[in-house]
């Protein structure tokens, strides 16, 4: 395995390879001093720049005698691939290699060595980062975290540690580096370029050029490296596809079985093939005979005991006033105050009295016997905390205690105030220091902080308590079942508990613990812990008082100045039993060297309260080997096992003739995962060596039982949940019942199921079992348990092997947390560690694939997030350590903000739904036949017929049209254009518009032919329509084109260039402004200029009208070329026939009762589809007057639009959903103002949103309910659908507060709930709102006249039945005649415009929409009393992305991602080659860009069942959106292969 100096965390100094020799004339002192710098930089206990300074001041007598050294190599040891170790002399008894032991063991060490060495050459890409982010992470920018304060947990992180002298070498230099892979796949990618550039030239994204590989050969490149995981030979690159079959490395993993599953949700849904976790037939299985109750010995009884804890205060407080009862030590280490007996007993009755005579409200006492008081003081305070416990204990209240609220947004503090406000608690009392220091509100009173209830804070010093009257005594009774103390307790979720323990219990278990450490009066001990709950409460300050003890009393924050404390106090004050924790005895052995006199052969018990975590057998071990020689005996070592709820569940003893020795197990890690115990020999490597915790409490009744369901009892090797039957437990979580029920009610069965015996039991939540000599083992704990695909694994035994590759080197040891979160029905583990400020991205990242082969190798367990956070970001622990459900509620929340994220949702996610097998197709008449049988009409509607001619309907030609309006009514209004301003920029009368015409004709005739194409490029305008008539009368065909954007013309101008050359233009209107722009030398970088055809400007044309209108022989010419850019990136122009053209102004004149005296208002763009037709021909068609507001002004003016249909008292209005989105966002929070400017929208009875897409409901009702206020009606809003082969379909108008015989009203749209899992295999299945999966569907609008509509199957072109899905096709009088060219792709849609049915009518000829959608015969009736038959587009074939065999639609995904955290602003996804890529926009700060990664692929996996390849974090506006809000995913994936993006992250997922 890779050792370093410092990452090795031994005490061995590495130097540079040239100073070799210099290191052997150091005094050894020196190099001892140097090995300690070391491991407090490693600890982070000093400052990278501290630790130079004080190594530069212990080398400064040498320098001369290193003067050829490189001074950059003398201020880091750590030179990576150096092998001179130096080993440092130390007491004989110490190996002069022994390294950090805390998470240590050289067997594990071992063992995570083998495992890296099979994945030596494999490689992962690594993510790439903006510089910006990088910086984040800097040493400048971070703090080195107080690793000092490394944790109350820390203990649960011990590996079993066997010593040796072996010295490790560096093996990093055999692993090349990760861009060798990288590079050589990915380079010029949008993914790699950036990560390589920015990871390793500090100068910036562009430092190093790369040069471009083709974008398919790059795709396939990354495909082919990712899709051979786990499958020999080792230097196989990782599988990021999902779709190659994992082949497992290890024979215990589970095999994966595929078998048909039905999801829970509902009997008759969808059913999805899934890969369900099967048993595996080789794990091992238990094989014991059934295991029975442990008894443990019977609890003595004494003559004189007092009856209660309150009796023996007073016994000792009068009979023994001077005894000393407790010692509290300043952070100096001095003595700073004894507490005596006699004081207890009089300060605790001043209190008792104060609290029940002085405190009142409103005239009533404010406590009465039997509240709940919080008990808030700080760690080094136990002198006032002792005196406020026994105070309420005298008074008969029930102390609560709990931690001191340093912040108001501290970890955990919000459960704290939920347990205090189910206890009831109104008062806490603290002391006037710690009150002092709790943060203010403004009135100066103490905060109320998130949470909690309101409180009374009760300052408990002596001049704020009464004296009593001499006639008041406290009542001092026998202990009984009322509640003495509430201890607090935090879940695995993170959720408080109080665990009440009654008054008997309480003395139960102080007479046990008297036992079974044969305290007796007088003895001294010392106390690491914290006071307030578990073992330092249970021995500090119960059964000291009790037995009457002599507590000297160590606070952490001494620990931190000072580790050796404890250790000094033992010898100062001869103690017999000293009771911490293994971080503590870690700690002293880092600091003991400088102590030569220190002796501990005065203690008789050194009880280890977290002996019960199985890495803590390594603190022990390397403890006794170094103090063994300063009078420290080995059997003085007592490991015990604490619970909350048990309380002390067992203690090993002092060895006597009737105790047994202590015990040792090594077992497998693999069989542990199944909870079966096997033991193994040491030479294997996955090994847990246990200590066992001594003997069950006396008086307590131990049993192991089965940790899900019924509590059988376990067989003899089975881990299970270890259970306690005792007077000296816990009996209630206070409040709660149902919990309590399940955890101190338990009752064990026999495999026959009866019960045991009688008496009811106490869950532990430690995991175990009872081995020989009925020695108890525990090997976990229920909170540190993640159940993986059926196994279980402990919390710290990743962290341990996590720990065991290179850690110091990158990440601060006991600032790790591990944990599991529930994605797609299964644990997945999550791995947090604070990186070292000045770990490189490149070192971090190699580290972390790392970590996750070893975790791979070692636990057969696949890790689903590494995540590394800046140094002092992770929540804290009261005492130090990391608050782990806090941490993991960041992390779910998406507020952790990591500087490095790794996701393998590949290697572990193993639960998919199958990939599905498409059936052989059911033949066409078949399905005809079948839907005839069920009783299903065929999938088919039509709008109402056209009816009779008008005036206006006599003309075949839309030209016709205008010239018979200029006679007929010249001076009637059509057009009126509104500048952003809202004032009218320019007007058309019908006259006006037609003289305009003329002028363009007269210009075009005689330059061009008939039949030639025009590009008409205007802004939107009276101009655009004017020229649009002046090409038809000149017998030329109109193409109109959006003119280029002069801030950025490199993007806009090719694809007017495009259209141009597409379309055949030979000429090109436009105006003076565009003309120049067009030949600017800005524009000529981007499109040669010479090689535009003749451009002609129409500002100035000559008042002269055409000798003669060309009239078209026959109504089947082409009248206009309608160009647009579909949202796959296709570049398509339809022909548009004058008679298509006609119908097409017929269907919507009938529809929408267009009529001369109606308005209507548009904000749309006039340059294709059903807004060109709506701009353009439309008004000259019917007559009615246009408000035109063009799209772009309302980026200066949001309210633009509102105002002119306000202000115009319009009843029908257009936009697109671009518009739409523009005045949600931007008008949202102005409604107010706007009522204020007098707009008002109840003239609106219909606004129609015009596209080619499935409605988007989440935006249509936003824009209702916003714009309620200003009056319009939640009916009004409604959606159009039209595509390229026919530009409307469908539009909904409606006729609000009207009955239908007054109109073409009908019905309101429809909405319908449909499965989304149906619709991925091309069905509907409908639903009820709100069922799990539903997709909410609206009705497209209603069908136009003479429109006719069939749902077809996409492959057998045969028809389908009501509501199912398929493509649906249109036949109609203003169907376009086909395209004119699909830029690339004509082949692909020669049958679009021209094809039949191959069975039932095959002769009506039909148009195929590219659209999926399905129709479904409604109970509402439509005018003309018929049912309604509502069509619901689903979306584009061509976007869909086929995923696992199934059908996806883009915007499902999309809005399943925008839901997952709030800073997404947009969300855009594509497929490369076969990996999904998610690309969200950020909206927010860029240190949040990673906390996206795993809520992205979270939420995809949980809605979707899809693993996200790559997720690419980008900023705001960087999804490119086309004018009518759809997003353009081609061009952003070509944006992505091109590296184009600018990412602020991108991550691989693995």
């Amino acid at each position: 395995m890779a050792e370093r100096g410092s990452s090795a965390g031994g005490l061995s100094v590495m130097l540079e390879p040239s100073a070799a020799a210099v290191g052997m004339t150091l005094p050894s002192e020196v190099r001892e001093k140097l090995a300690e710098l070391e491991l407090e930089l490693s600890e982070g206990d000093i400052t990278q720049k501290g630790y130079e300074k004080k190594r530069s001041k212990l080398l400064a007598p040498y320098i001369p005698q290193i003067q050829g050294v490189d001074p950059s190599l003398q201020i880091d040891t750590r030179v990576q691939g150096s092998s001179q170790v130096l080993p440092v002399k130390h007491n004989k008894s110490r190996a002069p290699n022994t390294r950090d032991e805390r998470f240590r063991s050289d067997l594990h060490t071992e063992a995570v060595q083998a495992a890296l060495a099979k994945y030596k050459e494999r490689k992962m890409p690594m993510p790439s980062k903006r510089r910006s982010v990088l910086v984040q992470s800097s040493v400048e920018a971070c703090t080195p975290p107080d690793t000092s304060s490394a944790s109350e947990d820390e203990g649960s992180l011990r590996r079993h540690g066997r010593l040796t002298s072996t010295p490790y070498q560096s093996h990093s230099h055999s692993h090349p580096t990760v861009e060798h892979w990288f590079n050589r796949v990915i380079q010029g990618s949008s993914t790699s370029s950036s990560a390589s550039s920015t990871s390793s030239h500090p100068g910036g994204r562009n430092s190093a050029p790369h040069s471009a590989l083709n974008a398919n050969a790059t795709a396939a490149a990354l495909a082919d490296l990712m899709a051979h995981a786990h499958i020999e030979p080792p230097c196989a690159p990782p599988d990021v596809t999902g779709l190659s079959e994992r082949s497992s490395l290890h024979n215990e993993r589970a095999q994966v079985l595929s078998v048909r599953g039905v999801s829970r949700s509902n009997n008759h849904v969808v059913m999805e093939t899934a890969d369900v976790q099967q048993v595996d037939p080789n794990q091992p299985r238990p094989e014991g005979q059934q295991t029975s109750p442990l008894e443990g010995e019977a609890l003595g009884v004494g003559s004189g005991w007092a009856p209660s804890l309150t009796a023996a205060l007073q016994r000792w407080g009068t009979s023994q006033p001077k005894a000393p009862c407790l010692t509290a030590l300043d952070t100096a280490g001095k003595s700073v105050y004894t507490l005596t007996y006699g004081k207890l007993w009089t300060r605790s009755q001043k209190l008792a009295y104060t609290l029940l005579n002085k405190l009142s409200s409103r005239s009533e006492p404010l406590l009465v016997p039997g509240d709940r008081v919080a008990l808030v003081f700080p760690n080094s305070d136990p002198v006032m905390f002792m005196v406020a416990f026994y105070g309420c204990l005298l008074a008969e209240l029930v102390p609560v205690p709990i931690e001191v609220p340093l912040t108001k947004k501290d970890a955990g503090s919000q459960q704290i105030g939920f347990l205090l406000g189910s206890c009831g608690v109104s008062l806490a009392l603290t002391t006037d220091a710690c009150q002092k220091g709790l943060p203010k509100a403004p009135t100066g009173e103490v905060a109320t902080f998130k949470g909690w209830p309101r409180l009374l804070w009760f300052v408990t010093d002596g001049k704020h308590v009464a004296k009593p009257p001499k006639d008041w005594h406290p009542p001092v009774r026998e202990a009984n079942n009322d509640i003495a103390y509430i201890e607090y307790k935090t879940s695995k979720e993170g959720s408080t508990m109080g665990v009440s323990v009654s008054q008997a219990a309480m003395l139960a278990h102080c007479r046990s613990l008297t036992q079974a450490c044969g305290y007796t009066e007088g003895e001294t001990i010392t106390n690491v812990l914290d006071f307030k709950r578990e073992a330092g409460l249970w021995h500090g300050v119960l059964t000291s008082v009790w037995k009457r003890l002599h507590v000297v009393s160590i606070p952490y924050s001494l620990m931190k100045v000072n580790p050796l404390s404890w250790i000094q106090k033992v010898n100062a004050f001869k103690a017999v039993v000293a009771v911490v924790k293994s971080r503590d005895m870690h700690w002293s052995l880092l600091a003991q060297r400088e102590q030569r006199d220190l002796s501990l052969g005065c203690l008789r018990m050194l009880i280890v309260a977290d002996g019960a975590n199985p890495w803590s057998i390594s603190s022990c071990d390397a403890f006794l080997n170094v103090f063994q020689s300063r009078g420290l005996r080995p059997e003085v070592i007592c490991p015990c096992a604490c619970s909350s709820e048990a309380l002390t569940v067992a203690i090993r003893r002092p060895p006597d003739s009737s105790v047994p020795p202590p015990g040792k197990a090594v077992l497998s890690m693999s069989s542990l995962s199944y909870s079966v115990i096997r033991v193994d020999t040491e030479e294997k490597l996955s090994v847990l060596t246990v200590q066992d915790v001594g003997q069950v409490l006396p008086g307590a009744l131990v049993c192991v039982v089965r940790l899900e369901g019924t509590a059988f009892l376990c067989q003899t090797d089975e881990v299970g949940e270890i259970c306690v039957s005792s007077g000296a437990s816990g009996v209630a979580y206070y409040g709660l019942p149902g919990m309590t029920k399940n955890v101190f009610e338990t009752v064990p069965l026999s495999s026959s199921g009866v019960p045991v015996c009688d008496r009811a039991f106490t869950r532990t939540s430690l995991l175990g079992f009872v081995g020989p000599d009925g020695l108890v083992f525990v090997v976990g704990k229920m909170d540190g348990l993640m159940v993986v695909s059926g196994r279980r694994h402990n919390a710290d035994d990743v962290v341990a092997t996590a720990l065991a590759v290179e850690p110091m080197k990158f990440v601060y040891r006991g600032r790790i947390a591990v944990f599991s979160v529930s994605v797609l029905h299964d644990e997945r583990i999550v791995v947090v560690a604070e990186q070292r400020p000045d770990a490189s991205e490149e070192d971090s990242f190699q580290w972390m694939s790392r970590v996750l082969q070893a975790i791979d190798s070692i636990h057969q367990v696949g890790v689903y997030c590494l995540a590394l956070v800046p140094a002092n970001t992770l929540p804290k622990a009261p005492l130090g350590g990391i608050h782990i459900s806090e941490t993991k509620q960041r992390f779910l929340e998406g507020a952790l903000h990591p500087c490095n994220v790794l996701m393998c949702p590949h290697t572990c996610v193993t639960n998919l739904p199958k990939p599905r097998q498409k059936q052989p197709e059911v033949g066409p008449a078949s399905m005809i036949v079948g839907n005839l049988v069920s009783g299903k009409r065929i999938a088919q509607a039509c709008g109402r017929d056209v009816g009779l001619m008008e005036d206006n309907e006599q003309f075949l030609y839309i030209q016709d049209v205008l010239q018979w309006r200029a006679q007929a009514t010249p001076d009637h209004p059509l057009f009126v254009v509104l500048n952003s301003k809202g004032t009218v920029s320019s007007t058309a009368s019908c006259l006006q518009l037609h003289k305009k015409a003329e002028r363009v004709a007269a210009a075009l005739t005689g330059r061009l032919n008939t039949g030639d194409h025009v590009a008409l490029v205007y802004p939107p305008g009276v101009e655009l329509i004017a020229t649009f008539y002046g090409c038809l009368y000149a017998g030329c065909v109109p193409v109109t084109v959006r003119p280029p954007h002069p801030q950025n013309l490199a993007t806009t101008l090719p694809t007017v260039k495009m259209i141009v050359e597409v379309s055949k233009s030979v000429c090109i209107l436009t105006t003076q402004a565009i003309m120049k722009l067009l030949k600017s030398k800005e524009a000529a970088a981007a499109v040669e200029v010479k090689s535009w055809p003749l451009v002609m400007d129409t500002d100035d044309l000559p008042r002269k009208k055409s000798a003669q209108m060309y009239k078209p022989p026959t109504p089947e010419m082409l009248a206009y070329l309608d160009f647009s850019v579909s949202t796959t990136g296709i570049l398509a122009g339809v022909k548009m026939s004058h008679s298509a053209t006609s119908a097409l102004c017929r269907s919507v004149k009938l529809q929408c009762e267009l009529y001369p005296s109606r308005q209507i208002a548009l904000c749309l763009d006039p340059y294709c589809g059903l807004g060109l037709a709506l701009w353009c021909l439309c008004s000259v068609y019917a007559g009615h007057q246009s408000i035109l507001v063009p799209p772009l002004e309302l980026e200066t003016n949001p309210s633009l639009w509102l105002c002119a249909v306000s202000q115009y008292k319009v009843r029908v209005t257009f936009c697109s959903y671009s518009v739409m989105e523009m005045c949600t966002k931007g008008l949202g929070a102005q409604t107010e103002a706007l009522k204020m400017r007098s707009v008002n929208l109840s003239c609106v009875r219909t606004c129609m949103v015009v596209a080619e897409e499935r409605p988007r409901i989440a935006l249509t009702q936003s824009f209702s309910k916003i714009f309620k206020d200003l009056g319009l009606s939640p009916r009004a809003v409604s959606t159009t659908f039209g595509c390229r082969v026919n530009l409307a379909i469908c539009l909904q108008p409606n006729r609000l507060g009207r009955p239908p015989e007054q109109g073409t009203s009908g019905p309101d749209p429809t909405t319908v709930y449909v499965d989304m899992r149906a619709l991925r295999h091309d069905r509907v299945r409908l639903v009820e709102k709100g069922s799990p999966h539903s997709l909410p569907l609206m009705e497209s609008g209603k069908i136009l006249p003479g429109v006719k509509v069939i749902i077809a199957n996409t492959e057998t072109k045969g028809p389908l039945g009501d509501s199912h899905l398929g493509e649906v096709w249109v036949s109609s009088p203003h169907n376009a005649s086909g395209y004119y060219t699909v830029y690339g792709e004509e082949a692909l849609h020669a049958d679009h415009f021209n094809t039949k049915l191959s069975f039932g009518d095959t002769q009506t000829v039909w148009a195929r929409t590219g659209y999926l959608g399905f129709l479904r015969r409604t109970e509402l009736t439509d005018a003309n009393g018929e049912r309604h038959d509502a069509l619901y587009v689903v979306g584009s074939v061509d976007e869909t992305l086929e995923l696992r065999g199934m059908r996806y639609h883009p915007i499902d995904i999309e809005t399943s991602v925008i839901r997952a955290h709030r800073s997404i602003a947009e969300c855009a996804v594509f497929t490369w080659t076969n990996l999904l890529v998610v690309v969200v926009e950020l909206e927010g700060s860029e240190q949040q860009a990673l906390d996206l990664v795993a809520l992205v692929t979270n939420v995809v996996l949980e809605e979707h069942y899809l693993i996200v390849g790559v997720v690419v974090v980008v900023d705001p506006g960087v999804i490119p959106i086309n004018s009518r809000g759809e997003k353009q995913r081609m061009h952003l994936r070509d944006g992505f292969l091109a590296d184009q993006l600018d990412p602020i992250y991108v991550a691989y997922n693995m």
